[in-house]
This record gives structure tokens, C-alpha cells and sequence, in this order.
């Protein structure tokens, strides 16, 4: 009998409690990471063990052409890592005449995940860098079986990005998407890995495979060469933080959208939430609203921070300013704020922490599911299409330029509590992340529920002017206190469109750690 992979049945897991850890959105790749682990690694080893596993793993979200950040907590001090590329010198305004390009060549900008993984690695780990590619190499050499869920954003991108350069030799095997399930090999990505490893990233930027990817470029009239890649550094850029009382949530400074999740928790700190219970529409009605005024400033001003000449990210978190912003909410009538949120995205996150304290928080992208579209021949390596996240806009601070990092939507999230690490988290999906941020931290800290708790509880999300998306699993009668408050609802499945994201989250308890990993997607919390 051939096994069925929809669920018929509500999910609710356990939260997982141990002393070391790894929350994936997929299984294999938490496996990976408590792999490293147990080879006597510590949490960077498996964060980058997972990472490297994912983009074979879960292609729809991320690739070897993804950009990264992460938050690290090392057991002393807290670091934030910038490994974001920025566009080919070639690119200018002049080049867009109709706006950013969603996918093909024209939305490319240079990969910096590799980037990550070796300064994450030389800076903090403890096993060989080649050691870390295993899994991954097997993973992609041997193959392996397609979840169900990256099978269903998988299908959807087969009429999507058929037409794409090498994404169809690739990425349709037979001429369609795999089905859940079916085994899925990448001979090509497994020796991109492994030229990787054994090179420390160099061939990625500056050898072969950086030859490959700036050949394949020209032929097609792109802009990237090699000098755009091997001008490419990650970035040690320390990071910004908003609080709550004695809590601390702290984000990449920009050119990412974390800033916003830290204005929103600083303007709610002055709206009383603590009266409400946590699903109650009083609470929800006022999340919404900050998130709407942070994700406003967050459009009109997040950019390249060399960019950000006349408002700075230490301006949008001023107290006062925030306090200002808390002022315009009105707690019985929902308003427009004037900002609509950016597009959609694929992304996965994942987070490891160990016993000696470390903690990862770490994000990797391809943007809008596969990013670009784009396919390497002979490479297996998949492009990010972050050049959308520009505008073309005049004096604009984002607006598009020669090397230059665009506004990113992906944040690893990391909270602290009087100053002591707290909570490893993320929730990836575009435009939620900023605003998954905002849950999972009041309902962790405010509310007490527990990270897994926080993954399972529905989600809102908030689209434009009055619109905000609630999924299904809200009740009427909270879905129609927010229509009365003047909310244009929007009600939809948790897996209608993926916008409710996928929470992976650990939280530091006496003794060891509790954590919790996302109903929505495939993942897994792993820990012994």
C-alpha cells in the first residue's frame, strides 16, 4: 500500500528538552547538525553542518546562490554576522527602466551564504571545515527523499521557473518537479560541495566555480563577473537590539528588515499588553498596529547602511521616537498607516546550541522560492534573487546602485534577559519574519508559552493599508472583534500560500534547553 503524506489531524508536538540542540524546517538536515554534535563539535559546527544539508535538502528555500546572516552567542559576547552580497558593479539605475526584475539573470546578486560558512567556521569552530560538507555531500550524491512539503513549493515552481535558465535540468528531473517522496540526486552539487570544503570557499569566489557562474552570466548578458565575487566579504557587523522591560531582542543592523521586529516590540512595550491574554483581539488588534508603523519607517528608510545618510537605525529606535510611534495607535480602530510589506519569500532557518552555552542563530536565502531561477550548468548551484529587494525610486536610500546590498527580508532573531542569552529563534517567509519575531517573543516572554506552544499558535500577518491576513485556526468570534476594530481580515489555511512562515526556536531553561520546531514546514527539533 502506497503511503498518504497529507495529515488529516490538528498538529501539536512536544517541546524537545536537552542540553545540546539542533531546530531545522527538515529533519535530515537537524540530523546533520546533531551529527557534528556528537563528532564532539559545538553549536557553530552543527548551525553549518544543517546549513550546508539544507540547500540540497530544501531547495524551494535556499541554495549554494543564497545569502546569509547569523546572531551568535559564543558564551561570553554576542556577534552578528553580515554575509549579504551586493550588486555587480555594472547595475544602475539606467539598467531598470521598468522597476527591479523578479527573476532571471537581471535580479542576481552576488551569493554570500559560502561566504558565512567560512567565517563562521575560522572564527568558532571546533571540527575540520571540509568535515562539515558530509551529510550534505551524501545527501546530494546518493540522493534523498523529498519531503512533502518542499514537494508541494517544488511543483509550484515547476511552470513558474521552467523557462529559466538551467533550472529545468536541474530542478525537473524527467521533466517535473519530484513528487513527495521520490529520491532526488545532485551529482553536480555534490562536487560543488566538495570543491568548497576542500578549498575554504575560495573556489566559490575566486576559482572554478566562481569562473562558471560569471561565464554563464555573460552568456547571458548579465552584469556579474568575477570581480563582483571575489570582491565579496562577509561582514562582522555587530548587532541592533529593542527591549521590553529587562528583555533585549536583538537583529542585524540593517540593510535587513530585524530592525522593524525591534521597533515593534519597543512601541507595543507601551501599549499594555500584559492586560490581555495572549489570542485575545485587544492584544492582537495592538500588535498589528505597531507592526504596521515599524514596517512603514522600515520601507522608507532600511537600506546599504552607507546608504542611510539622513535617518540611522539608532534614530528608528530612539525612545522617544518610539514612544511617538506608540502614540498614533488607537486602541479601538485599526488604521493605514501609509506602508505596504515586501514580497513573499523562500527562506529557510535553523539554530543549534550546546552545553557549553553557545547558541546560533542562523539564516540562509534564496529569496522568492528558488530565488532567481537561475541554474549554473554543471554546478547545481541555484542564484538568490535579492536584486528585488531595491527600488528605483529617486533618492531613495535603497535605491538600486554598483555594489551595493539591498534591503533583505531574512533575520535571525536572538533575545537576551539582563544581559544573560535567552532565546535562539527565527521564522522564515519574506515579509512574516519581522512580524513572526513580534509573536514568538511575547508569546514566550509575555505569555509563557512554551517554544513549541509559540510555533503551533495561529498567526497573523499584515499585508497592506487596513488588510491583515489571520489564519484559519483563529475563531470567529476573534476574527470578527478585529473586522469591528476596522481590520479588512484576510482568512487563510496555514499552508494556503507558506505566508504564515516556519518558526524554529530554542529557549534556555535550568539545565539545558527547550525547544520547538514549526508545524508548517517539515522540520524537526533534535538534542541530546
Amino acid at each position: 500500500m502506497q503511503l498518504r503524506h497529507d495529515t488529516p489531524y490538528p498538529s501539536r508536538r512536544s517541546p524537545v528538552l536537552a542540553k545540546n540542540m539542533v531546530a531545522t524546517s527538515h529533519p535530515l538536515a537537524a540530523q546533520a547538525g546533531l551529527r557534528m554534535l556528537l563528532a564532539g563539535g559545538n553549536a557553530v559546527d552543527a548551525a553549518l553542518a544543517a546549513a550546508m544539508a539544507l540547500t540540497v535538502l530544501e531547495p524551494t528555500g535556499n541554495g549554494l546562490g543564497s545569502d546569509a546572516f547569523a546572531i551568535l552567542w559564543d558564551g561570553d559576547e554576542l556577534h552578528g554576522l553580515n554575509a549579504s552580497g551586493r550588486s555587480p558593479a555594472g547595475w544602475s539605475p539606467d539598467r531598470f527602466p521598468n522597476g527591479m526584475a523578479e527573476r532571471g539573470w537581471e535580479s542576481v546578486t552576488v551569493p554570500g551564504a559560502v561566504s558565512a560558512w567560512v567565517a563562521l567556521s575560522e572564527r568558532f569552530g571546533k571540527l575540520p571545515f571540509a568535515d562539515l560538507f558530509g551529510p550534505a555531500i551524501t545527501y546530494a550524491e546518493e540522493g534523498h527523499p523529498v519531503a512533502p512539503i518542499i514537494a508541494t513549493l517544488w511543483k509550484r515552481a515547476e511552470r513558474v521557473l521552467g523557462h529559466q535558465p538551467g533550472f529545468a535540468q536541474h530542478f525537473l528531473p524527467g521533466g517535473r518537479a519530484p513528487a513527495a517522496g521520490e529520491i532526488f540526486r545532485s551529482p553536480d552539487m555534490a562536487a560543488s560541495l566538495r570543491a568548497i570544503a576542500e578549498s575554504r570557499g575560495e573556489a566559490f569566489y575566486r576559482g572554478a566555480l566562481a569562473r562558471s557562474i560569471a561565464d554563464f552570466a555573460r552568456a547571458h548578458g548579465a552584469a556579474l563577473d568575477e570581480d563582483d565575487l571575489a570582491a565579496h566579504e562577509a561582514d562582522w557587523c555587530g548587532t541592533v537590539h529593542g527591549g521590553y522591560g529587562d528583555l533585549a531582542l536583538h537583529e542585524i543592523p540593517p540593510n535587513g528588515q530585524g530592525i522593524a521586529a525591534c521597533m515593534a516590540l519597543g512601541i507595543t512595550r507601551h501599549l499594555g499588553l500584559e492586560r490581555y491574554a495572549p489570542d485575545d483581539p485587544d492584544a492582537l488588534h495592538l500588535q498589528i498596529e505597531a507592526m504596521k508603523l515599524a514596517l512603514a519607517d522600515a520601507e522608507a528608510y532600511v537600506a546599504d547602511p552607507a546608504a542611510m545618510t539622513e535617518v540611522s537605525a539608532q534614530d528608528l529606535l530612539s525612545e522617544d521616537y518610539l514612544a511617538s510611534r506608540a502614540a498614533l495607535v488607537d486602541a479601538s480602530a485599526a488604521q493605514d498607516f501609509g506602508a505596504g510589506a515586501p514580497k513573499h519569500g523562500g527562506t529557510v532557518y535553523l539554530t543549534a546550541a550546546d552545553a557549553s552555552g553557545m547558541m546560533v542563530s542562523f539564516i540562509q536565502s534564496n529569496y522568492a522560492g528558488f530565488g532567481s531561477g537561475i541554474v549554473v550548468p554543471g554546478t547545481g548551484i541555484s542564484l538568490q534573487n535579492r536584486g528585488l529587494g531595491f527600488v528605483t525610486t529617486q533618492g531613495h536610500p535603497n535605491r538600486v546602485g554598483p555594489r551595493k546590498r539591498p534591503f533583505h527580508t531574512i533575520i535571525p532573531g536572538f533575545l537576551m534577559k539582563n544581559g544573560a542569552p535567552l532565546m535562539s529563534f527565527g521564522v522564515m517567509g519574506g515579509p512574516m519574519q519581522a512580524q513572526g519575531h513580534l509573536q514568538m517573543v511575547l508569546r514566550t516572554q509575555i505569555w509563557g508559552q512554551d517554544p513549541q506552544a509559540a510555533a503551533d499558535a495561529p498567526r497573523w500577518r499584515y499585508v497592506s493599508g487596513r488588510t491583515v491576513a489571520m489564519e484559519d485556526t483563529f475563531g470567529a468570534q476573534t476574527l470578527d472583534a478585529l473586522r469591528a476594530r476596522g481590520h479588512a481580515v484576510e482568512v487563510e489555511a496555514p499552508d494556503a500560500s507558506f505566508g504564515f512562515g516556519g518558526a524554529q526556536l530554542i529557549h534556555r531553561i535550568e539545565g539545558g534547553y527547550a525547544g520547538g520546531s514549526d508545524p508548517r514546514k517539515d522540520g524537526q527539533v533534535v538534542g541530546y
